[in-house]
């Protein structure tokens, strides 16, 4: 028999995607392990919860109205999937994308295992093509 996600454990996840919209990076503390992995790290990304912070309070103070918006947790006992989606207002360059002044919303696909209520692992995709495609920096006709 197989075991569904407890409430504690659903409510880690909304604490760690909560820090986004509540400006608090620092909620990564209360709800990863110390040694919590995020994979795949970004370029220069510091391993553990700091690593996240430190992006996280970049992308808060140059996106602020930015924040995630979790469509689905779905998942079993320790075993956790998300489907989300980051959104902002594109009003600064990033990733050499020029800014548009547009609101962009980029998806997120995260897979997160548990032990005794925090994260431990989470590994993540995000949709950086459909930023292109939302900011125009992909040139229509080109594929």
């Amino acid at each position: 028999m197989v075991n569904g996600l407890t409430q504690e454990e659903i409510g880690t996840i909304e604490t760690f995607y909560s820090a986004w919209k509540k400006n608090i990076p620092e909620l990564l503390n209360e709800v990863c392990t110390p040694d919590w992995q995020d994979i795949p790290l970004a370029p220069d990304q510091q391993e553990g919860p700091i690593g996240l912070q430190i992006i996280m309070s970049k992308l808060i103070d140059t996106f602020p109205d930015i924040e995630v918006v979790i469509h689905e947790i779905f998942g079993t006992h320790e075993r956790a999937g998300v489907r989300a989606e980051l959104k902002f207002t594109h009003n600064k360059d990033l990733l050499g994308i020029p800014s548009t002044n547009r609101k962009v919303a980029i998806a997120l696909h995260e897979f997160h295992h548990l032990k005794n209520g925090k994260l431990t692992h989470t590994w993540h995709l995000e949709d950086w093509f459909g930023l292109l495609m939302q900011s125009g920096a992909w040139p229509a006709g080109t594929l």
